[in-house]
C-alpha cells in the first residue's frame, strides 16, 4: 500500500511538472519598442494579436524613436520588434551599426505614412482666427506657447524643424522658422510630443507640433498644412530634401514621413516577431492603422529585401531607389 501511494504521488508530481512545462513553453512575452505616436495603434494591435495567439503577451514600450533604438544598439536591451517614426533611424543606427558597433538588424520595412501638423484647443490663443493660410502668423504672435518634441531624440522633433524650414521657403518668409521657434522654448519640449498633449488640454500651451494621426486619435483641432511642407507626399521628395534640421546627431535633410519596422538580430523570439509584423502588415493591421489617422501604404517597402524573412518578403516590394 505504501509503495502504491508513493508511486501515485510520483506520477502526480510528474504530471504536474509536465503541465507546468507545457504552460511555460506556450507562455511567451513579445517585447515591442515603438515610437510614441504608435502608442494607441500598437496597443490595439497587441490585444488583437494576443487573442490569436493564446499564451502570448505582447509588451509594448513607447518613446522617441532614436531613444528606443538606442536601447537596443547601445544599452543592449532585448527587443523582438522595433518600429520607428522615421525609416532612416533604423538605417542609421541598426543596419549600419551604432557608435562603431555591429549592425543590430539586417532589413527594415516601411509600413505607413503620416504628416506634420499643429493641434490646438478652443482655449488656444488665436484659435478662432487660425487657418491654413495664416497659421504661421498666429504662431508667431507674442505670448503664444508652442510645444514640440526633442529633435535630438524624436523624429517629429526634427521633422517639425524641417517643416518650418520648408514653410519659410514656401511662404517666402525667411524669418518664419525663427519667429515660430521663439514661442517654443526648451521648457516646452519633451522627448516625445505625445507627452505634451495633457499640457495642451490644460491650457499650459496653445499649440503642439505633432503628427496628423495624433490629431485624429485625440479628437483635436488641427491645421491642414499644404503637402508641399507637411512631409506627407513622396511626390515632393526633392523639395523636402532641401530642408534641414540641426541636431546633436548632425544636420538632417527632409524626406517623406515613412514609419519602419524591423526585428533585431538579437530578438529573443524572432519567429513570433515575424508573426506580429505579418499581422501588422495584413488586413487587420492596415484597418487599425487607417482608423488611427495614419496613411496606409498600398504595398509596404522592404529595405535589403533579400534579407527579409520569406513570409514577410512576400508582403512587400523593393524599397524605391
Amino acid at each position: 500500500m505504501h509503495t502504491l501511494k508513493k508511486s501515485t504521488l510520483t506520477l502526480s508530481a510528474l504530471a504536474l511538472a509536465a503541465a507546468c512545462a507545457s504552460t511555460s513553453a506556450q507562455a511567451e512575452t513579445l517585447t515591442v519598442f515603438a515610437a510614441g505616436t504608435l502608442g494607441k495603434t500598437f496597443t490595439t494591435l497587441a490585444r488583437g494579436f494576443e487573442k490569436l495567439h493564446p499564451g502570448v503577451t505582447v509588451q509594448p514600450q513607447f518613446g522617441g524613436s532614436v531613444k528606443m533604438v538606442k536601447q537596443v544598439t547601445v544599452l543592449h536591451q532585448p527587443a523582438d520588434v522595433v518600429a520607428v517614426a522615421d525609416y532612416s533611424v533604423i538605417s542609421k543606427y541598426m543596419l549600419k551599426g551604432d557608435e562603431g558597433g555591429k549592425p543590430t538588424a539586417d532589413w527594415s520595412i516601411g509600413f505607413l505614412g503620416n504628416a506634420i501638423t499643429f493641434i490646438y484647443t478652443p482655449k488656444s490663443k488665436g484659435a478662432k482666427e487660425i487657418n491654413a493660410d495664416n497659421w504661421w502668423k498666429i504662431l508667431s504672435e507674442p505670448g503664444v506657447q508652442i510645444g514640440r518634441s526633442n529633435p535630438d531624440t524624436d523624429p517629429s522633433g526634427y521633422q517639425t524643424l524641417q517643416m518650418l524650414d520648408l514653410a519659410s521657403r514656401y511662404y517666402k518668409q525667411p524669418d518664419l522658422e525663427a519667429k515660430v521657434l521663439a514661442n517654443s522654448p526648451m521648457s516646452n519640449m519633451r522627448d516625445t510630443e505625445t507627452d505634451l498633449i495633457s499640457a495642451l488640454q490644460l491650457g499650459q500651451i496653445d499649440y503642439l507640433a505633432i503628427y496628423r494621426s495624433d490629431a485624429v486619435q485625440h479628437h483635436m483641432e488641427s491645421i491642414n498644412l499644404p503637402p508641399q511642407i507637411n512631409l506627407s507626399d513622396p511626390r515632393f521628395d526633392a523639395d523636402y530634401a532641401k530642408a534641414t534640421a540641426k541636431t546633436k546627431n548632425g544636420e538632417l535633410s527632409g524626406r517623406p514621413i515613412l514609419y519602419a519596422v524591423t526585428i533585431p538580430t538579437t530578438a529573443p523570439h524572432p519567429k513570433l516577431a515575424q508573426e506580429f509584423i505579418a499581422y501588422l502588415l495584413g488586413p487587420e493591421g492596415q484597418k487599425v492603422i487607417a482608423a488611427n489617422g495614419f496613411i496606409p501604404l498600398k504595398q509596404p517597402y522592404a529595405m535589403h529585401r533579400d534579407q527579409v524573412p520569406p513570409k514577410l518578403r512576400s508582403m512587400t516590394v523593393a524599397w524605391p531607389q
